[in-house]
């Protein structure tokens, strides 16, 4: 289906206003007819002229509304997919007011589904029952949005590349570039756009951990990277974006960017997954302080042996050596004791 723009459909004023100049001219037309055969009457004689007049006008006067079901008014950013007698006619794009046949028919079949995302908010209006209360009544509106949009799609619980189970939510903006394809390729683009997320969401990021892992091959080259949900989120995100602009090309819709939102653990192995990762902060806090101890024990030694200061045997740098290494590495303050003694 190919999108086909009407452009030369905007002169609904002049249509309207030649539609009033009729109607009105009809009315008086009306009148003055009316008027003819009723002196006619009185004088006995026929007017042929009068009651053509009274028929014309009477005819107008019925049928002259009709082309003012024609008329169509849109803001900026705003379209209309027109058909006539199921035939796709145009597209009508762009601010304006415009003039088409009044027998055609707007479409927009997304134009009651409501979903998580900017844009649809309810039209409604009041109405009356039957008892005399109030009541709201959505008005669906068949025009369709060309804005961009944001689609904050819900959140899922998806298995990482190594089996845990993760929760990630994203959000994705997008419009319409093809109102043609968004109207008649798919049953109903906004429903459609929203399982291609989910779709898309669970083949990417079934390829990642969500921390860095070792032997993991996130490109697909056949050599482990460091790739993963929790540091590569920009990565994550275009290859996501690109994942859903091949699924809804053919629904005329542009994916301009699919951002993460939300990511954890589920709720079933956080707290095992977090004391996973204190542990794997706590070695890697004491791996950095034992090759600082390490690093001022060797210059300790070094600068008492430049400087003859003290002349140490092996057995005494020993234990010189794990007494500052206790000192260096240990939770808590040290409490030194001093030998007032002999050094021997």
């Amino acid at each position: 289906m190919q999108e086909k723009i009407l452009t030369n459909k905007k002169n609904g004023m002049r249509v309207m206003l030649i539609c009033i100049a009729v109607l009105l001219a009809a009315i008086i037309g009306f009148i003055v007819g009316i008027c003819g055969l009723d002196a006619a009457e009185e004088s006995g004689s026929s007017a042929p002229g009068s009651t053509a007049l009274f028929v014309v006008s009477l005819v107008v006067l019925c049928l002259g509304w009709i082309p003012l079901c024609g008329l169509r008014v849109l803001a900026p950013n705003e379209a209309l997919v027109l058909t006539l007698f199921g035939k796709y006619i145009g597209t009508l794009k762009g601010n304006g007011f415009y003039a088409v046949n009044p027998f055609c028919v707007s479409v927009n079949p997304a134009a009651k589904t409501k979903l998580n995302q900017s844009g649809d908010v309810s039209s409604l209006a009041s109405a009356v029952t039957s008892n005399g209360t109030s009541a709201s009544v959505e008005m669906p509106s068949k025009k369709l949005s060309l804005k961009i949009m944001t689609l904050n799609n819900s959140r899922q619980k998806i298995n990482d590349c190594l089996g845990n189970p993760i929760e990630i939510g994203i959000a994705v903006t997008w419009r319409i570039v093809d109102t043609a394809k968004a109207v008649f390729n798919v049953d109903n683009y906004k429903e459609y756009l929203s399982l291609q997320c989910d779709s898309a969401l669970r083949n990417i990021v079934r390829l990642y951990p969500y921390d860095v892992a070792p032997n993991v091959d996130t490109t697909g080259d056949g050599i482990a990277d460091d790739g993963s949900l929790r540091g590569s989120s920009e990565l994550v995100a275009s290859r996501i974006r690109d994942e859903i602009q091949a699924r809804v090309d053919e629904a005329g819709i542009e994916v301009i960017e699919a951002r993460i939102t939300y990511l954890a653990y589920a709720t079933e192995i956080a707290a095992v997954m977090l004391q996973r990762q204190q542990a794997s902060a706590i070695i890697d806090a004491r791996k950095m302080i034992v090759d600082g101890a390490v690093g001022m024990v060797e210059m300790a030694l070094e600068r008492l042996a430049e400087n003859n200061t003290v002349t140490l045997d092996e057995e005494r740098k020993a234990a010189m050596v794990s007494n500052l290494l206790v000192v260096l590495c240990g939770n808590h303050d040290a409490q030194p004791v001093v030998n007032s003694g002999s050094l021997y």
